[in-house]
């Protein structure tokens, strides 16, 4: 995987693409730039040579081609001429600019695509573990935030940065040719400004990092609020997630004022500086002027090209200050852009059909205090169906996860093979698209039914949609809808009832038609006689496919050809449910209470 050791190795790696916009910008830029300087001497000449009567300080190609069309006194007689040469030059910079403005926004507007692109992509890839340790308001706002940081730097401050240089050069370049101590006075206050810059560029870097964090958990705090609306309004807390959402927002609010404060102090003390530089041209030019080292033209070209300097200067201030923003931005996507996506190992191949077998299987979560799953030794034939019951935490779930390789065994701690070969050696898109898997909180996108059902599958046609839904038993409550299949269904499912999502999921993997069905809980949310028929169905349609059951309702298993117990991360008991019946353990215990009509769950057991 590619690293960015850099920042600048990332921003140059998100300018691919668009380049050439940004250097075609610079260089009309630079022609607009250079066109503006040309106004002041304009202005020079006309008060010092066509007003008065000194000689002509323009240069000799210039002086020339005015003499081809009847010289100074033809100046002097069509004042007009003048107009029209300034309006001309006037228009070409208005040109120049124009093909500036739009190069450089189709630069940003494809630079920022691409950045979006690329940590999209890259975020797709990363590992299910990193997902739980960053949280999604997080993500997001570095996704959207952080990158309009770094647009408007690229965009706008960079731009403004190299636009500045330029006019420094060329203003200082004019104003040295017409009278170089009075520039110099000019000059000095330039590197002044850029020195304060500097050290307000420290402050105002951790005073932005630290709002940039606190914006990444008010955008949690909202983000977690709109997906969990429901419980809100359930458990009557909508005022205090307001309280906790202005609390945050106050203090958020708190850095920013800091931030702002910082700024204010700045722009204070830039004004002073551009003040002060404006007083040592007016002395310095009046003073040369007196001694009639500087005529009254080239003052006022002096002071044109001075004001041409002040907006610049301080910008340049600006641009310093706000790379510290833009640096702390790029660093928060150096972050995601650098962690280590799934990869494969160097000839991983295709799952083959077989035995799944877990060999001594140990894990323990990163930072847990102790392993979830215990030598776990089971093997499940294929096409064969195995039940997993087992209390809250036992590590279920953890198993299937391992399986799907959304958790990563550590060296030593067991081998997890599929017909024999190690799933270390299965590529991951080949062992996810082979084994189906309907989790524990089935997801629905904001989607119609039909796109739900249909998009884990390739050149699905309705028929298929129809056919997966009645397997799952949500094709007479699809119907019953208004628009059908065609109902749209609200963010993570909101509009359907918790069976109705999870009978959605359901059709959603059997559509696809994998060799390995995993059913993670996918029946809780479902009574008992629609449990009943969708096991049937099931059974009945999934051929040779090897099926495993994880469930806390014993009828919902009891069926499978191979039931184990899970407590405390180890297999406690182990058989068919006849078997398990005899053995009059933990298995037996559940079942009597459930069959009793006593409202038990797996977790309650001990």
């Amino acid at each position: 995987m590619k690293k960015y050791p850099t920042k600048i190795k990332l921003i140059l790696h998100f300018l691919e693409g668009s380049k050439r916009f940004f250097a075609l910008s610079m260089l009309f830029a630079v022609l607009a730039s250079l066109l503006d300087m040309v106004n002041p001497r304009i202005i020079s000449f006309v008060v010092d040579s066509v007003i008065g009567d000194k000689a002509s300080s323009l240069p000799a190609a210039v002086n020339r081609f005015i003499e081809r069309f009847g010289g100074i006194p033809a100046l002097r007689e069509h004042p007009f001429l003048i107009a029209f040469g300034t309006c001309g030059i006037g228009l070409l910079a208005a040109l120049f600019r124009y093909f500036f403005r739009t190069g450089n926004a189709r630069g940003a507007e494809t630079f920022v695509r691409r950045m979006r692109d690329e940590l999209f992509a890259h975020i797709m890839y990363l590992p299910y573990k990193w997902h739980g340790e960053n949280s999604t308001g997080d993500i997001i706002q570095r996704c959207t935030s952080d990158v309009q940081t770094i647009k408007r730097f690229v965009s706008e401050q960079l731009v403004q940065l190299f636009r500045t240089v330029i006019m420094i050069v060329l203003a200082v370049y004019f104003m040295a040719r017409i009278h170089f101590r009075v520039m110099l006075g000019s000059a000095l206050m330039i590197p002044v400004i850029v020195i304060f810059s500097l050290i307000f560029h420290v402050k105002i870097g951790e005073a932005f990092e630290k709002a940039d964090v606190e914006e990444g958990v008010l955008s949690s705090i909202v983000q977690e609020n709109l997906t969990g609306v429901r419980v809100v309004r359930a458990f009557g807390r909508e005022v205090f997630e307001r309280g906790r959402f202005e609390k945050q927002n106050e203090y958020y609010t708190g850095f920013w004022i800091d931030l702002m404060r910082i700024g204010s102090v700045y722009w204070s003390f830039a004004d002073v500086l551009i003040g002060l530089q404006v007083l040592f041209i007016l002395i310095l030019g009046s003073n040369a002027c007196i001694r009639g080292t500087l005529t009254a033209g080239g003052f006022i070209a002096m002071l044109s090209y001075n004001m041409m300097l002040m907006w610049p200067v301080r910008q340049l201030g600006r641009v310093i200050s706000e790379m510290s923003k833009a640096g702390i931005s790029i660093e928060r996507l150096r972050y995601i852009m650098n962690s280590d996506l799934e990869e494969d190992r160097e000839g991983a191949g295709e799952m083959p059909a077989g035995d799944i077998v877990f060999e001594n299987v140990s894990y323990t979560y990163p930072g847990g205090t102790g392993p979830v799953l215990r030598s776990i030794n089971l093997t499940i034939p294929k096409g064969s169906t195995l039940g997993i019951l087992g209390s809250t935490g036992s590590g279920k779930s953890t198993l299937m996860y391992l399986l799907l390789r959304l958790y990563e065994l550590d060296p030593g701690n067991g081998r997890i093979s599929v017909g024999g070969v190690d799933i270390q050696d299965i590529r991951r898109e080949s062992l996810r698209e082979k084994i189906g898997t309907v989790l524990q909180e089935p997801y629905l996108f904001s989607r119609t039914l039909a796109e739900n059902i249909g998009m884990a599958g390739q050149s699905v046609e309705m028929k298929d949609i129809q056919e997966a839904a009645r397997i799952a038993s949500i094709d007479d409550a699809i119907e019953s809808f208004t628009n059908g299949y065609r109902t749209f269904v609200g963010e993570r499912g909101v509009t359907l009832s918790g069976g109705q999502k999870q009978r959605t999921a359901i059709a959603q993997m059997l559509i696809r038609k994998p060799p390995v069905m995993v059913f993670d809980d996918s029946l809780s949310a479902v009574d008992a006689e629609t449990d009943m028929k969708i096991r049937h169905a099931i059974r009945e349609n999934t051929g040779e496919s090897t099926v495993i059951l994880i469930a806390h309702r014993i009828t919902t298993i009891m069926n499978a050809d191979h039931i184990i117990v899970l407590d405390q991360g180890k297999i406690r008991e182990q058989g068919t449910h006849e078997e398990l019946m005899e053995q009059g353990g933990l298995y037996r215990k559940i079942y009597d209470l459930q069959t009793a009509g006593v409202d038990v769950t797996a977790s309650t057991y001990s």
